[in-house]
């Protein structure tokens, strides 16, 4: 038996420490959706600024390039993996920025997943470009896909066609960075914010789904998962961030605070939308809780 990090009391959060790589073929379970934030290998001693200071792009040793081959190799590892985990309707969500998401394109139709949809994030306060040498960039990419050529996937058209405006929502989504009350329990240095999570999670899980994040970081995916009323599997190695997780799960787990948050996420016509929207919201058939077996 594997032993979580963590399991939260409602059993719709677990954590798990260690290397994805080892982890995933340990046990047996298939997920509904799965949300992945691979390293960029980007930390090659460069600079950007960041509240008006100068500072260092690199994140650390998980974050450095080894060149090509190490990249394409790395994202293709991981990739089969996770597909097995994923049930033949699934999907999967993978961002990135031009360091590592043509890799993970072309490993997708590689391994025989549909692309559905690039995402352009478009970043409403991002860094400065401060050596006025090329263009500011402002976007992180988001690749959607299924697992399937020819099995279909779940996508709400209709809930993200009210989300705007009434018209069919396009590849651009236009959403602030992270906020700083996003970050009450501790910082991650690549953490993303609840208002693209919700988003991605509402337009492709129904209530209840099992999520899957294999770089789970500060686990926003399973903040936005569990606010949505669906479940969540986080995997990380790193017990700072793994701490941070766990104190954000529990921070939601007070009813006050949880809707608090439901009102601050971005991206809903006003502050009552997802909420109302969740009450509302069909529920499905009911979703075993998962057992870590070693196989």
């Amino acid at each position: 038996m594997i032993k979580p990090y963590f399991k939260s009391k409602d059993k719709n959060f677990y954590l798990l420490q260690g290397d994805t790589m080892e982890i995933l073929p340990q046990f047996e379970h298939k997920f509904d959706m799965v949300f992945a934030d691979p390293p960029y290998f980007l930390s090659n001693n460069g600079l950007s600024i960041q509240s008006g200071q100068i500072v260092s792009v690199n994140k650390g040793k998980w974050d450095k390039s080894e060149g090509f081959d190490f990249i394409n190799d790395f994202n293709r590892n991981w990739l089969k993996l996770v597909r097995d985990k994923l049930k033949d309707n699934g999907t999967i969500w993978i961002s990135g920025t031009y360091h590592n998401i043509f890799s993970v394109g072309q490993l997708l139709q590689e391994l025989d997943f549909k692309i559905l949809n690039v995402i352009t994030w478009e970043k409403n306060n991002p860094p400065p470009n401060f050596s006025c040498r090329f263009f500011t960039h402002s976007a992180e990419l988001i690749i959607w896909a299924r697992k399937k050529e020819k099995v279909p996937h779940y996508y709400n058209y209709e809930l993200m066609k009210q989300l705007n405006g009434d018209k069919q929502m396009k590849d651009v989504w236009k959403l602030p960075a992270i906020a700083k009350w996003e970050k009450s329990c501790g910082k991650h240095p690549t953490q993303k914010p609840l208002s693209v999570l919700t988003r991605i999670i509402l337009a492709s899980t129904k209530p209840g789904a099992w999520i899957l994040d294999p770089f789970a970081g500060s686990s926003t995916t399973g903040i936005a998962a569990n606010l949505a009323n669906r479940r969540y599997l986080g995997i990380d190695m790193e017990s700072e961030f793994l701490e941070i997780s766990k104190n954000r799960k529990l921070e939601i787990e007070n009813p006050t605070i949880a809707e608090n948050y439901r009102q601050k996420i971005n991206g809903f016509n006003n502050k009552k939308e997802m909420s109302l929207f969740l009450a509302l919201e069909p529920k499905e058939e009911y979703y075993p809780d998962l057992e870590f077996k070693i196989s």
